[in-house]
């Protein structure tokens, strides 16, 4: 039948097979209905079988597929986080560029300022009274001396996250600051505007947007942590905007630098000499000792923006350093307060930004050690505590996850075993970059190990609902938590030993399996002393005696050869070889699963069980009246009390390291007191 079968398949799957043929060829050569209908049978058949393997493969394969589409969407993330960076990265060298090219326009422009400066700066200011009679609640714009209008226009505001147009508004460029305000619906008079925003020109860095259409003629305001995107009517007016700002922005520090240049004395005074031997000398004035002249001072702020903006996080903590540096033996003046504020400002978005690279929202693939160079700036900046607590935070989220995603296999061990696996190899990763890291923060070692605690609870669980609420057999259990002890034990070679708080994590559950085994094995062995016939066992096949004897021999009883007779019989009851096994089972399964914790939870389970099977033979032999069979009972105590309960305490007394006292006195107390028929066991 195969052998058609496997013929049928070959001819159907066949290059050349032709289905009218084939039908016409069968009913030439069948007999009758019967055999299109037998060979009916055999396609179907195929069918079906063609189609069960359709469904394995399909299934098979399936979780291939979730893998590949989640791989797929992370790399398109991290694609477009890349490009994100490189066009930003683009967009600044460009305007670096056109302000490269633009150097011959601002030199022209000085020399016409410095022509005419009065006359075009009077011009100016009209210009902007005029303008600003025009805006809703900007009155005291023109309280600040010497400000005067630069350039303005109408501009087009887009949000920043899905590049959708927000408004309309209006912008006015002065020589210190950048007004925005917004068009108004209902128009009341000369007003047509509403006051918006204002932003110092030392405040903001404007970065240019590429064009990538419909989205074109756009540039980006920044003023960390937030932005503004504006699109221009045009190229050219874009182009404008974005020369006439930088040439602003470069005119103010340049006015600034050159009247904190003039506050400073250019001759010094000299002192009047005193004749006075009692008189102190005067120290100088603070304000001559401290020189924030250079221009890497003055330009500062400004570097510290352009790094945040292009993700340079090192080269924004050296300038800190450096300036740290410079004014660490420095007095405090007026000015370097000053300095001071604006630079903890740029400090603190930098924090901000960081913090953000270390947030779980961000993509946990990289693994620990993309977590380094945030982390150590941070600690560059002074915030250790701070730099610990998200790093922490940050690998619990990637634990969670790895563990969410785990698949749930359908053999408990083999899905313990990817567990365990994944939870240790990321714990052991996490730790040796927590050592990398916090090498020189030895206070930071507490949280670490705080953190390794609740960690170990996520993966108990995870491992609880698996093994213990699933009602795995014993057996299961025992290997389960040998196999997870085993990865503790590996954590011990960086100085991390968590086997404790897995112990105390899985005390409970492992108390209550023990306790729900020794009620299995005690219902089972009541039922089967209920049914006891006390008859010898007859294996029936030699094959069968030997594998006994190799159970027997595997449980430590040794000298299970002294019970076997002719053929193929057992001088011993069924009950009591049934009890033996399980008995032994039981103990070897606890023993894999002991801590000195379960020391009396397993203890007096064994004893119970132990007391079972005693109590039944005690009250067989009180209760049997044939003399025949009286013997052969006593024959299966005295198996019990000489061969099985000194291999219990002998084994128990291996695995746990000192001897169960409690299984002695039972012995003692359960030993034959006569070797003949009428003998009877004294239990307590």
């Amino acid at each position: 039948m195969a052998e058609t079968g496997s013929r049928l398949r070959k001819q159907l799957e066949s290059a050349n097979f032709d289905p009218q043929n084939y039908v016409k060829q069968l009913s030439q050569q069948s007999d009758g209905d019967r055999d299109l209908q037998e060979h009916r049978q055999k396609i179907q058949s195929l069918a079906d079988e063609t189609a069960q393997n359709l469904k394995k493969n399909v299934y098979k394969n399936y979780r291939q597929f979730i893998e590949t589409a989640k791989e797929i969407s992370y790399l398109e993330s991290e694609m477009y986080q890349l490009s994100h960076i490189l066009t930003e990265q683009k967009s600044i060298m460009e305007s670096i560029t056109q302000a490269l090219l633009s150097t011959d326009k601002d030199e022209t422009a000085k020399e016409m300022l410095a022509a005419f400066p009065k006359e075009t700066e009077e011009v100016k200011q009209r210009t902007l009274t005029t303008l600003l009679e025009k805006v809703e609640g900007c009155k005291n714009i023109m309280e600040a001396p010497g400000r005067y209008l630069v350039y303005n226009g109408d501009l087009f505001e887009y949000d920043a996250d899905n590049m959708s147009q927000i408004q309309k508004v209006h912008a006015f460029l002065m020589n210190d600051c950048l007004l925005i305000a917004t068009w108004l619906a209902n128009r009341r008079g000369t007003v047509k505007y509403k006051y918006s925003a204002l932003y110092d020109l030392e405040s903001f860095a404007v970065v240019n947007v590429k064009d990538n259409p419909p989205m074109k003629d756009m540039f980006k305001i920044l003023m960390f942590p937030d932005s503004r995107i504006f699109q221009a009517e045009n190229s050219k007016i874009k182009k404008e905007w974005l020369e006439i700002l930088e040439e602003t922005k470069k005119n103010k520090v340049a006015k600034d630098r050159h009247k904190k240049e003039e506050e400073v004395p250019t001759s010094p005074v000299r002192p009047e000499v005193s004749t006075n031997p009692f008189d102190e000398d005067e120290p100088l004035d603070s304000e001559e000792l401290v020189d924030l002249s250079p221009e890497w001072i003055q330009e500062l702020p400004e570097d510290l923006d352009v790094c945040i903006a292009q993700r340079d996080f090192e080269g924004a903590v050296d300038l800190l350093d450096k300036l740290n540096e410079f004014l660490k033996d420095q007095p405090v003046t007026p000015r370097v307060k000053e300095l001071r504020g604006k630079v903890d400002e740029r400090v603190r978005q930098l924090t901000e930004v960081l913090v953000f690279e270390l947030s779980p929202d961000r993509s946990l693939r990289g693994g620990p050690k993309a977590t380094r160079r945030a982390v150590s700036q941070l600690i560059r900046l002074g915030q250790s505590t701070k730099a610990c607590e998200l790093f922490l935070r940050n690998r619990a989220a990637a634990v969670h996850t790895a563990i969410r995603q785990l698949r749930i296999e359908g053999a408990t061990l083999l899905y313990i075993q990817k567990l365990c696996n994944i939870f240790f190899t990321s714990l052991l990763e996490t730790a040796r970059e927590f050592e990398t890291d916090f090498a020189g923060n030895t206070g930071c070692y507490s949280a670490f190990v705080v953190w390794s605690r609740s960690a170990m609870k996520m993966f108990v669980d995870a491992f609880s609902k698996q093994v213990f609420d699933s009602k795995e057999s014993l057996s299961t259990a025992a290997e389960c938590v040998k196999f997870a002890s085993e990865h503790c034990r590996q954590l011990s070679e960086i100085g991390l030993d968590l086997t404790f708080i897995l112990q105390s994590l899985l005390v409970k559950d492992i108390k209550a399996a023990l306790q729900s085994q020794k009620d299995v094995i005690i219902e089972a062995t009541k039922h089967r002393n209920s049914e006891e016939m006390w008859r010898r066992m007859n294996l029936m096949t030699p094959e069968a005696l030997t594998k006994l004897k190799d159970e027997m021999r595997s449980c430590g009883v040794s000298t299970f050869e002294q019970y076997t007779g002719d053929d193929c019989w057992v001088n011993l009851s069924y009950t009591v070889v049934a009890f033996t096994k399980q008995m032994m089972a039981f103990l070897e399964e606890g023993l894999k699963l002991y801590f000195p914790e379960l020391h009396m939870v397993f203890l007096e389970s064994l004893r119970e069980i132990i007391l079972v099977a005693v109590q039944h033979v005690d009250y067989s032999l009180r209760c049997e009246q044939e003399s025949e069979k009286k013997a052969f009972i006593l024959q299966n105590a005295s198996f019990l009390h000489e061969t099985v309960l000194p291999v219990v305490e002998r084994r128990f007394e291996e695995g746990v390291g000192k001897p169960a006292k409690q299984l002695q006195d039972l012995r003692k107390s359960s030993r034959p007191v006569r070797v003949n028929p009428d003998s009877t066991m004294s239990v307590v």
